[in-house]
């Protein structure tokens, strides 16, 4: 049985009703997992979340503690940047743990990578797993991915994009259309990226990771709601302008959620760009805000084939990882 360590990297246990902490353990106690709470991860102050030296220090003693398996993350927000001069790169190393999370832990994520090498995970939150209906999809992802097995990104019959912790008992749930290609292809490499407003905040540090050979992750939420298409292009745009990007692979992007408004061709029009004619493009692929939510492991080799008759997003597991040369 692996332990997980549920830590509020970024906005506090608190936010979380105590009927939902009880389902999320409960769920996560099912799949076989022994739950524990960090000393601080219900520490909130006037931002929702704690401070510096709480979090680093949850996120220390877990890295310390040998019989701590996985990270998991209470929930995204807004501040997991301030933690990223402050934690012990060296002492992850030499004790690596598989830390999950989405959102504004897509910072997170990708800075440890850059940092140590080490395989992260763009995936669900604790809060996640209070989920009462259609929560099946992601749990399969997650149990295969985080244990280092081959996952093929398919397309689940139906999804959600409600608030789905408002009003547990009445779901809406959508008919999938799948995803679409945008740029057909095949290729291969290096997954980084998710929660692009996230991720963007690396650009210019240390911790942003090479874009030489990568393939990139990339989806947002429906914060700016009708505004995202503005949103989305000119963060893509600030993506392109960073070194090496002549040198990525490919792009999957995440289904948006229904708020935004996107549609194909407004989706064709951000990404009608001279820099990427040339690579695969797939958009919709179920990952991200929406239910369920597949788990991405960063720094794991991903393999897309449009020319297939079936589309193929293939996350290889710690064995499989491929050669792209």
């Amino acid at each position: 049985m692996k332990n997980i360590e549920i830590i509020a990297l970024s906005r506090s246990l608190k936010m979380i009703c105590t009927e939902n902490i009880n389902l999320a353990e409960k769920k996560l106690k099912e799949l076989g997992y022994n739950v524990s709470f960090s000393k601080n991860s219900n520490v909130c102050d006037s931002f929702i979340s704690s401070s510096i030296k709480s979090r680093i220090t949850d996120l220390h003693n877990a890295i310390n503690n040998k019989n701590i398996d996985i990270i998991l993350s209470v929930l995204g927000g807004y501040n997991c940047n301030q933690l990223l001069d402050y934690i012990d790169y060296d002492l992850l190393k030499s004790k690596p743990k598989k830390i999950c999370g989405y959102s504004d832990i897509t910072v997170l994520l990708n800075a440890i990578y850059k940092m140590t090498g080490i395989v992260t995970f763009l995936g669900p939150t604790f809060h996640s797993f209070s989920m009462k209906k259609g929560l099946d999809p992601t749990i399969e992802s997650f149990t295969k991915v985080i244990n280092g097995n081959e996952f093929i990104l398919s397309d689940p019959d139906f999804y959600s994009s409600d608030r789905w912790y408002d009003d547990q008992d009445n779901r809406k749930f959508i008919k999938n259309k799948g995803m679409v290609v945008i740029n057909g292809g095949k290729t291969e490499g290096v997954i980084i990226g998710g929660n692009l407003c996230s991720f963007n905040l690396l650009q210019g540090t240390k911790y942003m990771p090479d874009l030489t050979d990568k393939i990139l992750f990339l989806e947002d939420d429906a914060l700016v709601g009708k505004e995202f298409p503005y949103e989305f292009d000119r963060n893509l745009t600030s993506l392109i302008q960073q070194p090496n990007f002549n040198k990525v692979r490919g792009i999957v992007i995440g289904r948006c959620q229904t708020q935004t408004g996107m549609t194909i061709t407004k989706w064709k029009k951000i990404l009608n760009k001279k820099e990427l004619k040339k690579i695969p493009i797939i958009i919709n692929a179920n990952f991200g805000h929406t239910t369920p939510n597949a788990t991405i492991p960063i720094g794991r080799i991903c393999k897309i084939d449009t020319t297939s008759l079936n589309k193929k997003i293939i996350l290889c597991g710690e064995n499989n990882e491929g050669n792209y040369e």
